[in-house]
């Protein structure tokens, strides 16, 4: 993929990612790297002068974010991704928005996945901790069922502990079947559960490989993990 906001300049160059089912791939890179950008670009937040977005083998560059989250594409942002002033199950309730059919089934695995929501599941989403936010948010994009669940900084902000278990929840969620792409800057940490790994640089692909591969590898721990 390359390509930019609007008209503006193109911040992604020559940029491949790809992520198989029941894989967890991470892009990983610098502060303004286009991180998140790349991962925009997948889901149609961005314009793509050339280059494709497929999903199944289906090219999909024309679809607008809706259409894509229809065609089987969940997206949880960093910020701003739940509706704090309804309770947790509205919030899932309202992830399930494009389902003609019963859901109920779906709530109960995302409260087997996240044990600590169905407790709270009364509670308004703005009273819980930073990363019970993160789950319910996460928890509302695995209404729609989706075949790729795409996480911009799911740890942002959180403890590590919290991290931990939050990367613990993920790699369950990908032995479901669903396909991760995940952007993180806790990257040794994401990089220990990703099947592949990517790392960006300036929008374009610097080093990639398994996660393993680029943690071993002495120029990516010496540039972007501290040694």
């Amino acid at each position: 993929m390359t390509g930019g906001y609007g008209k503006g300049p193109d911040i992604l160059h020559d940029c491949t990612i790809a992520v198989d089912k029941g894989e967890i791939a991470v892009i990983v890179g610098p502060n303004g790297a286009g991180k998140s950008t790349a991962m925009k670009a997948v889901f149609g937040m961005l314009d793509v002068r050339s280059g494709a977005v497929r999903l199944d083998g289906q090219d999909i560059t024309a679809l607008s974010p809706q259409d894509r989250v229809a065609r089987g594409m969940g997206f949880v942002p960093q910020t701003n991704n739940i509706f704090t002033s309804m309770s947790v199950e509205e919030n899932l309730e309202m992830g399930a928005f494009i389902r003609r059919d019963d859901f109920g089934d779906t709530i109960e695995q995302v409260y087997e996945l996240f044990p600590i929501l169905k407790d709270k599941r009364r509670q308004a989403a703005g009273e819980l901790s930073g990363g019970q936010r993160q789950q319910v948010a996460v928890g509302r994009a695995l209404m729609t069922q989706p075949q790729v669940l795409m996480l911009d900084e799911p740890t942002a902000g959180v403890s590590p502990i919290v991290m931990d278990e939050l990367f613990d929840r993920i790699i369950e969620v990908a032995r479901t079947g669903i396909s991760i792409l995940m952007v993180e800057q806790n990257a040794r940490q994401a990089l220990a559960i990703a099947d592949k790994g990517y790392v960006l640089v300036q929008g374009a692909n610097a080093h990639t490989g398994t996660g393993t591969d680029l943690l071993g590898d002495p120029e990516v721990r010496q540039s972007f993990l501290g040694g």
